[in-house]
């Protein structure tokens, strides 16, 4: 998938998007904030206009939200091997230790597994590193075996001792399993990961084996590796394949026995094609069926309600070929959607007049279409943290034959920008009054625009040139692509052709894009890292990368400067002009490394710019941020959906509530969607 986490993600970071400009009483009256610990925060956000759906989409929402509830415990096996036995074993001591719950190693241990909770298992949800626990391996043995041996996540024959000895390692030796993802160039990015992904084969190894699948002649392949762990069993390197009847096979029954529901209340004969043709891919797995399912989801543009399910983020894959688990329901906010339509509108207008090189760019620009949406459900991949912005498929030749779907999450940047009101956070990093102004009256109209553009066009814009494998640039592809999306954005946001449609008020708007982004590649995403910890995250990398450049390649000019003053150091643009041709020529170079599959061109940008840290001045921004008590990273508890049913047991009205705080709803959703056994092999 092609997320934007620029703004929204990090919005503690930055105050540049918003949602729906609509301000009801009911709206100012709901309570955001659900709780904060660690580094996290958990919100809450509204569905509105869901009332106004018909029955028949309220009950098509319903099913669509159980099948993405479903596959939650995919997730967490994909994370990591031990994640689902060690999630079960922390619920069962939450709900069932009696000793003293007002200890702090029992406190520890909460919040400990609340983090699991939210990142899916043990390593964090975005810098992917292993999170250290706040309690004593004493303790977790302790209380494992104070409580109901039946309640533990016991392998056939294992006492509860033998499970604590296993799971004590994994959960409190630092050197064992300590990246979710590892990035660092030099190293077996396979062996040194510990997502599921692979068991038994060294990273070349795995090239090797999907290498020797590739017809470089085949200009339509399909997403070699996308739905399967890699293994090596008995000498021999084979896919263990995620369908019905296979692996996590249990969860992926339940999800098309609720895709089927949902078949059945389809708003036209389109989306009802779509759903059979998903349901078709999950029964076999076969990666053509998933482009055909594709396919028709992106040409089904008249439906109000729509859905993603399925095996579709590559970030977490080291070599970034196979995809996690996730699921988003929504139907279409009409009135934001006006927006939107414009720019996708006005799509070959921008791929023309790119500042790319024409062999690289599209000569026509097909099946661009673009919307804001309303989240109804978050799941798998996209909760509790979520994208605000996504552009799918992930195809290239998809994409350029038949085109991609962009939307932007409008009640889920609201909820982000009601929760962060008033939070001292650009009084304390922005450099003067003059920015802050800026800030204040265009930020959240330019941050929704550098959305829009790094998911309506960004990454639908240019193309390989043939023969160029899509995985040419291996781990840094994910990096280059994001860098790609954003500079798009960035380059287009300050064109007059944006005023000229009428979606920035004048010809100085963007400028508060410009520094706000600056000031977070620069300076401000670095509370997100442990001192001494590089830059891993794909999308912080893209940050990063892009901001350094422009800060090396204009110091001559003074175009960016770091300045010092009172003792703190603030970002300064001198001149956004002359910063608006330095993004243009970033993307020219970046866009020919994705063309022609450059992949030195790709390692060299990487990690010269995207990967080291300055750790005096990553000390004092992690200072001056945790005077603000601010959490860097947000998430969401979902809204509750409840059938109403008449006597005959058929639906009648579809209720949604906002009231479940966040253990209530992990410890019902570990109670009601927890398909899968603990150990899955």
């Amino acid at each position: 998938m092609k997320k934007q986490l620029i703004a929204c993600a990090a919005f503690a970071l930055l105050t540049a998007c918003s949602g729906s400009k609509t301000t009801t009483a009911e709206a100012d009256k709901f309570d955001y904030t659900v709780e904060q610990f660690a580094d996290l925060q958990i919100l809450r956000y509204r569905v509105p206009g869901f009332e106004n759906l018909s029955l028949q989409q309220k009950e098509l929402v319903y099913y669509l939200t159980e099948a993405a509830l479903q596959g939650r415990d995919i997730l967490f096996d994909q994370n990591g091997k031990y994640n689902l036995r060690i999630r079960r074993t922390l619920e069962a001591v939450y709900t069932g230790y009696k000793g003293d719950k007002n200890t702090p190693d029992f406190k520890a241990m909460e919040v400990y597994l609340k983090r699991v909770w939210f990142s899916n298992g043990i390593h964090h949800h975005y810098g992917s590193e292993k999170f250290v626990p706040g309690f004593a391996p004493e303790f977790f043995k302790e209380a494992v075996l104070s409580v109901d041996a039946s309640t533990l996540p016991l392998a056939e024959g294992q006492t509860a001792e033998q499970l604590c000895d296993e799971l004590s390692p994994v959960i409190f030796d630092p050197t064992v399993m300590p990246k979710r993802v590892n990035q660092a160039a030099g190293e077996d990015l396979v062996l040194t990961s510990a997502c599921n992904y692979y068991d038994g084969v060294t990273q070349k190894e795995a090239e090797d084996f999907y290498n020797a699948m590739k017809d470089p002649k085949d200009e339509t392949p399909v997403s070699y590796g996308l739905n399967s762990r890699l293994v090596k069993e008995n000498g021999k390197i084979q896919e263990k394949v995620w369908k019905v009847g296979g692996l996590y096979g249990q969860a992926i029954d339940k999800i098309v026995y609720w895709l089927k529901k949902a078949e059945g209340v389809a708003e036209n004969p389109e989306q009802k094609a779509v759903i059979a043709e998903l349901i078709k891919f999950y029964e076999t797995g076969d990666l053509k069926t998933f482009d055909e399912y594709a396919i028709l989801w992106v040409k089904d543009l008249n439906s109000l309600v729509d859905f993603v399910n399925g095996f579709t983020e590559s970030y977490g894959d080291p070599l970034g070929m196979k995809a996690s688990w996730e699921s988003l329901v929504n139907f279409k906010d009409m009135e934001a959607t006006h927006r939107t339509e414009i720019i996708s509108g006005n799509a070959q207008w921008f791929e023309d007049h790119s500042p790319v090189d024409k062999l690289f760019k599209k000569d026509e620009v097909k099946g661009v279409s673009a919307k804001v949406i309303t989240a109804a459900i978050l799941a798998g991949d996209l909760y509790p943290a979520t994208a605000i912005g996504i552009n799918l498929p992930n195809s290239n030749w998809i994409r350029s034959h038949h085109g991609s779907k962009s939307v932007t999450i409008g009640n889920i940047t609201d909820a982000y920008n009601k929760a962060a009101h008033g939070n001292g956070f650009n009084e304390e990093f922005v450099y003067s009054d003059t920015e802050l102004q800026l800030i204040d009256k265009y930020a959240d109209l330019t941050g929704e625009l550098h959305t829009d553009l790094h998911e309506c066009l960004g990454h639908g814009s240019g193309k390989l040139l043939p023969g160029v494998d899509p995985d040419a640039l291996k781990a840094y592809g994910s990096t280059i692509e994001e860098a790609r999306a954003d500079l798009f954005g960035l380059y287009y946001v300050a064109d007059p052709k944006l005023v000229e449609l009428g979606l920035t008020p004048n010809a100085d708007a963007y400028k508060a894009e410009y520094y706000t982004y600056l000031m977070n590649g620069l300076m401000t995403q670095l509370v997100r890292i442990e001192p001494g910890n590089d830059v891993e995250e794909a999308h912080m990398r893209n940050r990063q990368l892009i901001a350094r450049w422009v800060f090396e390649k204009g110091a001559a000019d003074k175009v960016v400067e770091l300045v010092r003053r009172d003792g703190k150091t603030y970002v300064v643009v001198n001149d956004y002009g002359k910063l608006r041709t330095l993004f243009g020529e970033l993307l020219s170079e970046i866009q020919r490394i994705k063309s022609t599959g450059d992949y030195q061109g790709a390692h060299d940008l990487v990690e010269n710019y995207a990967v080291k840290v300055d750790p005096v001045l990553h000390a004092e921004v992690l200072e001056r941020y945790k005077k603000l008590n601010l959490a860097p990273y947000k998430g969401f508890v979902n809204p509750k959906y409840e059938a109403v049913v008449d006597a005959a047991g058929k639906i009648t009205d579809v209720k949604v509530t906002y009231d479940e705080g966040y253990a209530e709803q992990m410890l019902r959703y570990s109670k009601d969607y927890s398909n899968l056994p603990s150990i899955n092999n």
